[in-house]
């Protein structure tokens, strides 16, 4: 097989633009993968190759005429299956849109297709994006390309798989609660939550009015800013998408100097009960940042605990109020886990959510001025713990469900009712060869910041350059040990 889909997304675009190779052989080697490795990872919900060939085709005329290509062209790319692409079937990951086709196309997709991306299909997600393992009780499990016995994370599974196993060179995902930075943790690859309203979300799939975000994954920060660069900025078919004006993130990777950055540690809380081998990882992460000349230092988080506790009531709530006809008439169609946690939003008393909407803005100020006046960024854990298996998280609506949720998303919900900018960042590797990350937080609008300190951190460390064994041909079950190319 080719080993052209293991290029970098900017060496892909390069690559294409210098007349190397083909935007169709390109993506000929990202169709191979997708069907050598993303079958078996239960990486895709739907695989679209006439569309891709015939996308790539149009690429290679159109350079071929001598025009100037996009950012993206030619480049393969797939998406969480939440994005609507106008007459094709979006299914959310759920029974219920198993035929939906949308009247739209999302802002993001036109962006992405106006960059000169090729679209390759639609991936994995939990049900309606709810749930951070990515198990489904519609479609099963995506599996991690690091040891398929393991979740991937959620809810944008298949974004962090595909783009790990090297079947695409990044994807869409979303984040309300963590659910694109914990599949990148999970699975190696960088993950970016820009600001609440930096990202358009015109035709996507909604699931919390007030926390939704979308934004890459992709397999080093300089390919995620490129990506970030191309969706970021203002629409006027959201309203609710800022006018702020976009940064040259990429330009941010590709030097980056951290000498004098203030990282922020957390004292308490987001450290607590973090397990003793990722905790060694994010130290060691720390101790790349120092080598590199930036200065961690100790930095009360105040309101940590009820952070997360606004974030996840704010979430519930406003799913619960966009599936309660659904639930009412078809209960049957969800997955148990799913109809569970929307259920459970109706104990939450209006005026209790109403409280936490109206105290929000508050809260943001008094956190951003706390923090940020004693460091740069933060630098948090992503999850406390290795990488669980499948067995080991596949609880359905049992009691535990609430408790294994909650652990799963203690370090990152707390972002997102802040509506602050966070990038996952990989770590390095437990002893059992799954990933582990970090995740770097800013002020509102400070994404190319937190891309240049992840730039920085992954050309010391180079975490990018390992490859999953499912890529090097291994049989991935039990410890491996991770070699970079």
């Amino acid at each position: 097989m080719s080993r052209l889909e293991c290029l970098t997304l900017v060496a892909a675009a390069d690559g294409i633009a210098a007349g190397h190779f083909s935007s169709r052989e390109l993506t000929g080697a990202c169709l191979a993968a997708a069907r050598a490795r993303g079958e078996p990872l239960n990486c895709f919900l739907g695989l679209d190759p006439e569309t891709a060939l015939a996308q790539a085709a149009a690429a290679d005329e159109h350079l071929a005429r001598a025009r100037a290509p996009g950012p993206l062209h030619g480049v393969p790319l797939a998406h969480k299956d939440m994005f609507y692409r106008e007459g094709a079937v979006t299914t959310c990951g759920s029974k219920i849109r198993a035929t939906f086709r949308p009247r739209v196309t999302a802002t993001v997709i036109e962006r992405l297709a106006h960059a000169g991306a090729v679209h390759l299909g639609s991936l994995h997600m939990s049900e309606f994006a709810t749930g951070p393992t990515g198990h489904n009780a519609h479609y099963g499990p995506c599996r991690n390309p690091w040891n398929p016995d393991h979740i991937t994370g959620g809810s944008s599974s298949g974004s962090g798989a595909a783009t790990a196993a090297r079947v695409v060179f990044g994807a869409l995902g979303s984040d309300t609660g963590g659910s694109i930075r914990i599949p990148a943790a999970m699975c190696g690859v960088f993950g970016m939550k820009g600001t609440q309203t930096r990202v358009s979300r015109f035709g996507t799939m909604g699931l919390s009015f007030s926390l939704d975000n979308v934004g890459p994954l992709a397999r080093t920060a300089r390919d995620c800013a490129r990506l970030f660069a191309v969706i970021a900025g203002h629409d006027p078919r959201d309203p609710t998408s800022s006018r702020h004006p976009v940064s040259d993130y990429e330009a941010a990777t590709v030097d980056p100097d951290v000498r004098g950055l203030r990282i922020g540690v957390p004292s308490r809380w987001f450290h607590d009960g973090v397990d003793e081998e990722v905790h060694r990882l994010l130290e060691r992460s720390l101790d790349v940042f120092r080598s590199l000349g930036a200065e961690p230092v100790s930095v009360d988080m105040p309101m940590a605990l009820a952070l997360g506790g606004f974030g996840h009531a704010l979430s519930a709530c406003e799913a619960l109020a966009l599936h309660r006809a659904w639930l009412a008439e078809r209960p049957q169609d969800y997955g148990p886990q799913v109809r569970a946690r929307y259920l459970a939003a109706a104990a939450v008393p209006a005026g209790a959510y109403l409280a936490m909407v109206q105290a929000r803005a508050r809260v943001i100020r008094e956190f951003v001025a706390a923090v940020f006046s004693r460091c740069d960024v933060l630098h948090c854990p992503v999850i406390g713990t290795p990488v669980p298996t499948l067995d080991e998280t596949d609880v359905g609506d049992r009691p535990e469900f609430g408790q294994m949720i909650a652990a799963l998303t203690r370090c990152t919900r707390p972002f997102n009712y802040l509506g602050l900018p966070a990038l996952s960042v990989p770590a390095g590797f437990t002893a059992s060869g799954l990933p582990a990350a970090f995740q770097l937080v800013g002020r509102p609008f400070g994404e190319a910041r937190l891309f240049r300190a992840g730039a920085a951190h992954d050309r010391a460390a180079q975490w990018s350059r390992v490859e999953p064994p499912v890529v090097r041909g291994v049989q991935a079950h039990g410890p491996q040990q991770a070699t970079r190319r």
